[in-house]
């Protein structure tokens, strides 16, 4: 999956587990400022599945994840988004470079 997009990893993983476009879009749910809560349309993602638009939110990411059982943090990495997971830990500048530098040196041992 090392090519991926977003677009292409959502929508090879609503084909695996059988969905169309219009359910897959009925599931993912977002609330709005006021707390409302609805589902995205199947035109937006359509436009997601091919790249034309990206997530709008972290809570979009997490949508996606939780109803295709995929990998959040993967899904973050895709969407050119931080994981909140690891965004609650970056405090400083200092906080980041370390995490970075140990993120390469294990990238580099896995090679």
């Amino acid at each position: 999956m090392a090519t991926d997009t977003f677009g292409t990893a959502i929508a090879a993983a609503r084909r695996a587990k059988g969905l169309s476009q219009k359910e897959l879009a009925e599931r993912v749910k977002l609330a709005d400022d006021t707390g409302n809560v609805k589902s995205i349309s199947p035109q937006y993602l359509n436009d997601i599945e091919h790249d034309r638009r990206s997530p709008s939110s972290a809570q979009l990411v997490t949508q996606f994840s939780r109803v295709l059982d995929l990998n959040a943090d993967y899904l973050a990495f895709l969407a050119d988004r931080w994981p909140d997971s690891l965004r609650r830990q970056i405090k400083s500048e200092e906080d980041f470079t370390t995490l970075v530098t140990a993120f390469r040196k294990q990238a580099a041992k896995a090679r």
